[in-house]
């Protein structure tokens, strides 16, 4: 990324620990500095960690240290950017919901889908299908509470990204996944706030 922002003057590089409510603050503050009185139109939530682990194993201290970074992450994050987001959100002449208005991506998972129940034989990770579950929660609040100010708020699977060690290895490759993000968060309106995508642009199940 610091690679990209040499070559590129638009792109800013800022440190931000989802975890650290003071960290998430220095971050607002030098976002609202670079936008100014425009607005944030943006928001993607990015965060993810996990610990392997099945319903025998898991343990009080992986929930914990899983969701306060999947899930309470986001929370802070979202809270802390919204006031840059409302001002985005009132400065665009559209009134339509869009991700060029005012927009927060959660990126989640299809593992947090509770009817779709994906891969259990292959992966429990109970710690992780348990944060993502609760992300795509904190989606449907954020749309419900955020939409008024014309902030659209959605859940994002991206697929199940490798790199792409050998041609047509992995499910989906690096490139694959974000031109296919890029194109779904195009199409995105106020029909699909508080809804569930993956990276091809097909509707998920919560």
């Amino acid at each position: 990324v610091n690679e990209l922002a040499l070559g590129f003057p638009n792109v800013v590089v800022l440190p931000l620990d989802v975890t650290d409510p003071n960290s998430i603050k220095a971050a607002v503050e030098k976002v609202q500095r670079k936008v100014g009185n425009t607005g944030l139109n943006l928001l993607i939530n990015n965060i993810s960690t996990t610990r392997r682990s099945t319903l025998a194993t898991e343990t009080a201290e992986n929930m914990t240290l899983v969701y306060t970074t999947n899930t309470i992450g986001p929370l802070q994050t979202s809270q802390a950017f919204l006031p840059l987001l409302k001002e985005a959100a009132e400065a665009q002449g559209q009134r339509e919901m869009s991700c060029s208005r005012a927009a927060i991506i959660n990126i989640s998972s299809i593992l947090g889908s509770i009817e779709v129940a994906e891969a259990w034989e292959e992966r429990q990770d109970i710690c992780y299908r348990c944060s993502k579950a609760a992300l795509n929660m904190l989606t449907k609040c954020l749309a419900l509470e955020y939409g008024n100010s014309g902030i659209l708020c959605v859940s994002v699977d991206p697929g199940c990204v490798t790199p792409p060690l050998e041609q047509g290895m992995g499910p989906v490759t690096v490139e694959e996944s974000v031109q296919g993000v890029l194109r779904l968060l195009a199409q995105l309106s106020a029909t699909s706030n508080g809804t569930f995508w993956d990276w091809r642009g097909q509707r998920l199940p919560w």
